[in-house]
Formats: structure tokens, C-alpha cells, sequence
């Protein structure tokens, strides 16, 4: 029987690295043979009086080693035995380099009693789906089998002279001609650094960043660079330097309610900025998925508005504004630059989904988009403000937080000895969820910082976890000091 001892030291690491120390101690010794199968992560979590993620990131981390392996529906065993797998295809490898990104994503178990503030995917609650419904049957009326053909794949006609108007509410003037739609923003991003770089090709990313963009450029070969974030944005002075890199061919960036940060940039930081690309000689990737979320202050022009180079791209979303299944985003580029996205995009796919481009056409032209949008930020506007109210009444000294103009992201910093990562087991059993800081840096080291959403609960609900959250981090606060003065002494 496999026979592990915890201890509850700080010097002696996080608890699922002794239990993998111990795993990996047993079969160098060959007291687990090639083969033979390891408890489930159930019955070890239980034995051990652990959560079952800690025993997961355990498994993994093995795995990651080869050491073990696992087989949905058969189980974990010893790498290399009877009991493994006889073949394992090769991948290539940027699929294992994206294979280690999934593996260290949290893990969250079974969380349906949980109070949800690690997502930024909008309250389905608040889905339109009523009048969304009756626009798409009205747009089938008129449409009718044509609608279920392969499209335009610059996307249809009608909707991009819709987008284009709505592009307008945000100081962008573009024709349809210099807009190129997509699957929503993620499949965008993807397109766009296909613009400029190649395998190999080094791209210029925020420090702390989307962990979305991170995981493509690892799949498309990519190397990433990270430019510090302050509390005003970039840090110019570290962007000209890394701009002024031959091996770094363009900037990927959030403006607008940043992920994870949730920080707006000023006018004058975003004309610094393009001052700086423009000298440099490089194009600039711009994500403003969450533009149409402003809840409070005064807008600022995106950069495609301000740029006067014609090296901005544009990227908008209807993802976090109406829903994720309605899978449409959108390009903004002027030359040649639309030529190339319109090739990247008929080599990625035939077509994008017709009924539901013409049901979002019809949705914008009939001003519903725009009474939702009206009844999304005054109940965004709630929300944030109970998340904030809360998080300053239950929080221990020490913790900081800013107060976002718009977006779904509230950024947490705790003290510096906490790693949100090793806290993340604890509140998930306490009943509350949030993203840890270290899956937005580029290297994944521990972070004291974690990034809390109020898109998905409501104000009663945001309470209740800023409370239990609180709680959780005072109890390991008060756990890591005995640690400390034990340690002392």
C-alpha cells in the first residue's frame, strides 16, 4: 500500500509537491512497480484529509515527468508497465507546450454550490434570449434556406454595416469594408497575430496578461515577452526597449477594463503608446472585447481611433456583451492589412455561422442590443459596487483592490505571503471560486494576487463570497504567521 506523510511546514513546500516527492521517491525505489495502478484521486484525498485538486495537481505534475500515466475511465498507474497504455502517439511540439499551460490551469471539482467569481463569462440571467429568439425567426422568415449556405467569409454584409454603426458609440469610424468578422474575439486574436508573426517570432505581452493569449501563442510557436503593468498601464519606458527589439514583431494589448487587471488607460498614455509603436516600427494588437461594458466615467477613444499609422488592429466582441454562443467578433484594420486577415480567415474556416450573424444584425438594427446593453451595465454597475463594498468589509489589512470603470474584473492583491494558488483549494472547499494571479503571468509563478468577477452572481451572492473569501484568506493569514513564529523559535 502506497504509504505518504504529510507535513504541515511551510519549509517543507506545498502539499501536493510532498505528495508527488513522495510518489516519485516510491518508484525510483521500486516500491511501485512499472505499472501498477495508484489510488484514485478520491481515495488519496480522503485518506490524506486533502482536497481532491491537490491531489490532482500531485498527479499531474507526475504526469508532466512521465512518470505516470493516466487513462480516462481505467485510471493512473506507473509509467511504462502492463498496466499503461502500450501506445502513445506523438505530438508535436507545440501541443505539449500547450498540454503544460492546460495542466496548470486550476481546478475547481465540483463546484455547483460555489460562489462563481473566477469567471468572466456574463450571468446567462441576464441573456436576451426571449427577443434574441424572436429576431432570429423573423430573420429566418426573410432569409430562409439561404441563411444555412456557406457565407461571405469576411462575414455578412448587413451585419458589418450594423457593426460599423455601433463602432461609432466608441469614437471608431470604419467602413465594412475594414471589418473582417470572426468566432468572437479568441478566434480574432488568433488571426491577428498570424499578421505579423512567425513561428519563433517573439510577441510583446502585458505583465499580468489574458491567460487566453498566452495559451495561443504557445500553440502557434510563439515566443512571448512581458512588459510590466503600473497603475497608469504599460510601463512606456520598458515597452520602447522591448519595441525596439528586432526578434519582437508587435505589441498585443487591453486598453479598456485590462484582464486581469481591470485598469482603463488614459488618452494621454494611449497616444504615448502609439507614439512609441510608430517609432519603433511595430503594429499593435488591440482587444477591446469588453468595450461595450463601460458602467461609470468617461470614455476613451480606443487606439484604432487614435492611430494614424494604419498599424492598429481592432478587435470587438459580442461574447461578453450579449452571450458567448453567439460566436461573433469582429476585425478592424485599414490596406492591406484587411486583405491578409480576409486570407488567414478562408484558410482557418469556409464560413461563419449565417443565422446567428443575421440574427445579431437584426438584434443591433433594432436598437434591443442597445436596451440590453442599458439594463447589463446598470446591473453591472450594482454588482461591482456590492463586490467592492463587500471585499473592503471582509478583507484583512493588508489587501488592496481598485475600483474598475467597466468590464466584468476586480484584481486582488494579498499579502505578499500568500500564494493564491495554494489558497484557491481552500475556498473552493469553503464554497467560493476565483482565479489565482499565477495563471495570467507568462512564467506561472506563485502570486499573492487573484482576480475576482462580478459577472456571474448576483449582489446577495458577491457578498456572501467576498465574506467567505475573507475568511479564507484570515485563516491561512493567521495559519502562515504560527508557521513563521514556530519556525523562529
Amino acid at each position: 500500500m502506497l504509504e505518504i506523510s504529510l507535513v504541515q511546514n511551510r519549509d517543507a513546500g506545498p502539499v501536493y509537491r510532498q505528495i508527488a516527492g513522495q510518489i516519485r521517491s516510491a518508484i525510483e525505489a521500486h516500491r511501485l512497480a512499472l505499472g501498477e495502478r495508484l489510488p484514485t484521486i478520491r481515495d488519496l484525498s480522503e485518506r490524506l484529509g486533502v482536497n481532491r485538486d491537490t491531489v490532482a495537481l500531485a498527479y499531474d505534475e507526475l504526469a508532466r515527468d512521465g512518470l505516470v500515466e493516466a487513462t480516462v475511465g481505467r485510471g493512473t498507474f506507473v509509467a511504462g508497465g502492463a498496466g499503461a497504455r502500450s501506445f502513445e502517439p506523438q505530438l508535436s511540439p507545440l501541443i505539449e507546450r500547450l498540454l503544460v499551460l492546460e495542466r496548470a490551469l486550476p481546478r475547481f471539482g465540483s463546484t455547483d454550490a460555489a460562489v462563481a467569481l473566477h469567471s468572466v463569462v456574463p450571468d446567462p440571467r441576464l441573456y436576451p434570449a426571449a427577443a434574441f429568439r424572436k429576431t432570429l425567426n423573423r430573420e429566418f422568415q426573410k432569409g430562409g434556406a439561404e441563411l444555412l449556405l456557406y457565407g461571405e467569409p469576411q462575414g455578412l454584409l448587413r451585419l458589418r454595416r450594423a457593426v460599423a454603426e455601433h463602432l461609432k458609440g466608441v469614437d471608431l469610424v470604419v467602413s465594412p469594408d475594414e471589418l473582417v468578422l470572426c468566432h468572437g474575439a479568441s478566434q480574432g486574436i488568433v488571426l491577428a497575430l498570424r499578421l505579423f508573426a512567425a513561428p519563433g517570432d517573439v510577441v510583446a505581452l502585458e505583465e499580468p496578461t489574458y491567460n487566453h493569449v498566452l495559451a495561443a501563442c504557445s500553440g502557434l510557436g510563439f515566443e512571448t515577452t512581458a512588459i510590466p503593468m503600473r497603475e497608469e498601464g504599460l510601463d512606456l519606458g520598458a515597452l520602447e526597449r522591448t519595441l525596439a527589439r528586432p526578434e519582437v514583431k508587435l505589441l498585443y494589448t487591453i486598453p479598456s477594463f485590462h484582464n486581469p487587471l481591470g485598469i482603463t488607460t488614459s488618452l494621454a498614455h494611449r497616444q504615448a503608446l502609439l507614439a512609441i509603436a510608430a517609432r519603433c516600427g511595430k503594429p499593435v494588437v488591440e482587444d477591446a472585447y469588453e468595450q461595450d461594458l463601460r458602467i461609470d466615467g468617461r470614455p476613451v477613444a480606443p487606439l484604432a481611433a487614435l492611430d494614424t499609422t494604419g498599424g492598429v488592429v481592432h478587435l470587438a466582441s459580442f461574447s461578453k456583451s450579449l452571450f458567448p454562443g453567439v460566436r461573433v467578433g469582429a476585425m478592424a484594420a485599414r490596406g492591406r492589412l484587411v486583405d491578409a486577415l480576409l486570407a488567414l480567415k478562408q484558410s482557418s474556416d469556409l464560413s461563419d455561422a449565417m443565422p446567428l450573424q443575421a440574427g445579431l444584425a437584426g438584434f443591433l438594427e433594432s436598437g434591443d442590443y442597445a436596451k440590453h446593453l442599458a439594463r447589463l451595465r446598470r446591473v453591472m454597475r450594482g454588482r461591482r459596487d456590492a463586490l467592492l463594498e463587500a471585499l473592503a468589509q471582509y478583507l484583512p489589512p493588508g489587501a488592496r483592490f481598485a475600483r474598475p470603470e467597466g468590464g466584468y474584473q476586480v484584481w486582488v492583491e494579498l499579502p505578499d505571503a500568500i500564494d493564491t494558488s495554494e489558497l484557491l483549494p481552500d475556498a473552493v472547499a469553503a464554497g467560493v471560486l476565483f482565479a489565482p494571479g499565477a495563471q495570467f503571468h507568462h512564467d506561472r509563478r506563485p502570486s499573492h494576487c487573484l482576480r475576482l468577477s462580478y459577472a456571474m452572481a448576483d449582489e446577495a451572492e458577491l457578498r456572501e463570497g467576498a465574506a467567505v473569501l475573507g475568511e479564507v484568506v484570515t485563516r491561512r493569514g493567521r495559519a502562515d504567521g504560527r508557521r513563521a513564529q514556530r519556525v523562529s523559535v
